[in-house]
């Protein structure tokens, strides 16, 4: 199964965050729109006018196929998964029709790549019951005890998880140009 090309969710692709938070937030499945809960506005209005966002989004036979980003956000916004200040909270999603092509996998383990230059730690919130679970636990984040709460969308109980994250060297195709030696 071929890779999806993987692209640095920018503040012009502010779209993107908002249309996938559809899918992330199970809209879909509610016949709901992110304008239908204000409460939402927290995870995508000025995302990228931050230093602290950070995104990545999938294309898949050149069609956005999902995106993960995440978030400072302020205890005063009341997000489900919030922990601290210092702690981004994290979304994603990839859309139905494009599920188990291994799109999700690919995003989440090049973003931990790029999140732990900038973060210790990330958290997110999940569905209690979902098959999400196991697949969040695949990448090592935890249930963090004492912070279950209610979806804002359907009022499901939802779970708090958490992921410490291990910075890493980061290498990308240019590391290593050296624009003397092109004719080499």
């Amino acid at each position: 199964m071929p890779k999806p090309t993987l692209y640095f969710l920018r503040s012009s692709e502010n779209k993107i965050a908002k249309d996938i938070l559809h899918y992330a937030m199970r809209l879909d499945t509610l016949n709901k729109t992110v304008q239908d809960f204000s409460e939402l506005d927290i995870y995508y209005k000025f995302y990228g006018l931050s230093s602290k966002d950070l995104g990545l989004y999938a294309l898949d036979n050149n069609t956005i196929a999902g995106a993960v980003w995440i978030r400072l956000l302020k205890k005063e916004d009341k997000a489900n998964a919030f922990i601290d200040a210092d702690t981004p909270v994290l979304q994603i999603a990839v859309k139905p029709e494009l599920r188990n092509k291994g799109i999700g996998f690919a995003m989440m383990e090049q973003f931990f790549i790029e999140a732990a230059a900038s973060f210790e730690q990330i958290s997110l919130s999940v569905v209690k019951d979902s098959d999400a679970i196991r697949f969040y636990e695949k990448f090592g984040f935890s249930k963090v005890e004492g912070l279950d709460a209610l979806s804002i969308v359907d009022d499901k109980p939802v779970i708090t998880m958490l992921k410490k994250l291990i910075k890493k060297e980061i290498v990308r195709p240019s590391d290593g140009y050296d624009p003397r030696k092109w004719m080499d």
